[in-house]
């Protein structure tokens, strides 16, 4: 399917990757037409809940950006978490706690910032069809933001019952996880029923 047969953006980004083709073989990694195809889908399409794994795709960073935050505290690269004065909130010490490093015996920011790298790579994974074609991608984001809901809510509930405090960063971060929900489900469905209408 080329970009001229498909669906595009008002205001797509960037040149088509054809015209991006480098002129000379040189060094590194080599095109195909399939990558290519997800180039101009992601950059340049329109339809096909392209605009769902945006959003997923923004939220994902977002998330990363809050946990990056909490990161800098928690490898002592900031010696204060930057966040509001408000009542309640206390990201000093919920994320200086051991339960923070119990995992692996690393700072959980950091995991969050690998989960979060997996989910971002899930949703710009395929063509605009992959829902017919490839159904197990959005079925595996779907899955993956699940998991990462469960996640987040678990660690704001361990925040809320243990510290009586939130970590306004790990807040945001939670926040932007719940928004990817709505976002993935319509792909899911009609990725489910690509693979209903094969048996």
């Amino acid at each position: 399917m080329t970009l001229a047969m498909t669906k595009t953006r008002e205001h797509p980004a960037g040149p088509t990757a054809q015209d991006a083709r480098p002129q000379h073989k040189g060094l590194g990694r080599s095109s195909s037409p399939d990558a290519e195809a997800v180039s101009d889908d992601l950059r340049r399409g329109a339809g096909s809940f392209l605009e769902q794994r945006r959003r997923v795709a923004g939220l994902s960073l977002l998330s990363s950006a809050s946990l990056g935050v909490v990161a800098l505290y928690q490898y002592g690269l900031l010696r204060k978490v930057p966040e509001p004065h408000l009542p309640g909130l206390d990201a000093d010490r919920v994320d200086a706690s051991g339960e923070a490093y119990s995992f692996l015996r690393t700072p959980d920011a950091s995991v969050g910032l690998i989960s979060y790298g997996v989910t971002l790579a899930l949703a710009g994974m395929g063509k605009r069809d992959r829902a017919k074609t490839q159904p197990w991608l959005p079925l595996l984001l779907a899955a993956k933001v699940g998991l990462d809901t469960v996640g987040a809510l678990t660690l704001t509930a361990e925040q809320g019952t243990k510290h009586r405090r939130f970590c306004s960063w790990c807040t945001l971060s939670a926040l932007a996880t719940l928004a990817m929900v709505p976002q993935v489900l319509p792909e899911a469905r009609a990725a489910a029923r690509t693979l209903r209408g094969q048996r």
